[in-house]
């Protein structure tokens, strides 16, 4: 497992953008799938965004499609996400995940987790 901190979460007008980060520890940092999951309240948690291990390959749930980009940097383990045009669907509160896994958009196989950063996009 892999120790994980989200931070750049924060309250935006509907249109803006915001960048979240996660920190990870741990020197197998980058032989783990990274994700981004969301929760909005009374909701499920659902996928937003997983990259590969190499950052060679990324996959987004369809309604952030062309908004949302993710992206790591191996060398400060470090994950984004880049979040533009954003809209009052798009708070809930983020977590960072990472596994080993190919099942990137099933948070069951994901075993570490972050503590999540709240994101608000008011209308």
């Amino acid at each position: 497992q892999v120790q994980l901190v989200e931070s750049g979460g924060g309250l935006v007008q509907a249109g803006g953008s915001l960048r979240l980060s996660c920190a990870a520890s741990g020197r197998t940092f980058s032989s783990y799938t990274m994700a981004w999951f969301r929760q909005a309240p009374g909701k499920e948690r659902e996928f937003v965004a997983a990259i590969s291990w190499s950052g060679h390959s990324t996959y987004y749930t369809e309604s952030v499609k062309g908004r949302f980009t993710m992206a790591r940097d191996n060398t400060k383990n470090t994950v984004y996400l880049q979040m533009n045009s954003l809209k009052p669907e798009d708070t809930a509160v983020y977590y960072c995940a990472a596994a080993k896994t190919y099942r990137y958009a099933d948070s069951r196989t994901y075993d570490s987790w972050g503590q999540g950063t709240q994101v608000t996009v008011s209308s």
